[in-house]
């Protein structure tokens, strides 16, 4: 789960596994559980892959398959160290024509990204379909894993305390967001991090996602 800036008289940031749920009202405020562990999504036009037969056609009718990437599922510990994020999901996939069994082998990858913006790590792997005789329809699913330096995905001390200093309502400080200040606001950003997969494209593949 993500910190996330709230429009409240006060937050309260826990460690996930306490007492307080998410948006709980707290004797300090409103609480937040927020986990060491990444986020995990699919990267913007990177879920999706054609192939085309002839390849350097853009032609519909030159659609060979189609592939989807869904079902992203992960499973996350962040008392490790480092941590570790493991994500499974289900390829997706589609031929024009049926025809004799066939294979077909797809590059995808697992991306860190700290902070919303900076590639940290970075692996890609392959993930092989096949369609079998007759058929047009193929699907399987695929796992992939990336850590985490559990010290990089920690808030410092001192921000800790800024975000969960107890305020008494009525307050000057009650009434402003912990996450207004700078500081406060660029370490959270620098201690989240997202584990994104997707199909590893061609800078023609990604166009061609984004214009289609």
């Amino acid at each position: 789960m993500s910190l996330a800036k709230f429009a409240v008289p006060a937050l309260v940031l826990l460690a996930a596994g306490g007492c307080a749920r998410t948006g709980e009202i707290t004797a300090g405020g409103i609480s937040a559980v927020r986990s060491a562990c990444p986020r995990v999504g699919v990267t913007a036009g990177t879920g999706d892959i054609t192939l085309f037969n002839p390849p350097a056609s853009r032609e519909a009718s030159a659609i060979d398959v189609t592939a989807t990437l869904t079902n992203l599922q992960s499973t996350c510990v962040d008392s490790l160290d480092p941590i570790v994020t493991t994500v499974t999901f289900d390829v997706l996939a589609r031929r024009a024509q049926p025809g004799p069994a066939r294979e077909v082998t797809l590059p995808y990858y697992l991306a860190i990204v700290r902070g919303g913006s900076s590639v940290v790590a970075k692996t890609v792997n392959q993930v092989t379909l096949r369609f079998e005789e007759g058929q047009i329809r193929a699907q399987t699913r695929a796992q992939v894993s990336g850590s985490v330096a559990k010290s990089a995905a920690t808030l410092p001390e001192e921000v800790r305390k800024k975000l969960t200093e107890r305020r008494k309502a009525g307050d000057e400080a009650a009434a402003m967001d912990p996450l207004s200040t700078p500081e406060v606001r660029d370490a959270v950003l620098a201690a989240t991090f997202e584990a994104l997969v997707g199909f590893q494209l061609t800078q023609d593949q990604l166009k061609y996602n984004a214009t289609r």
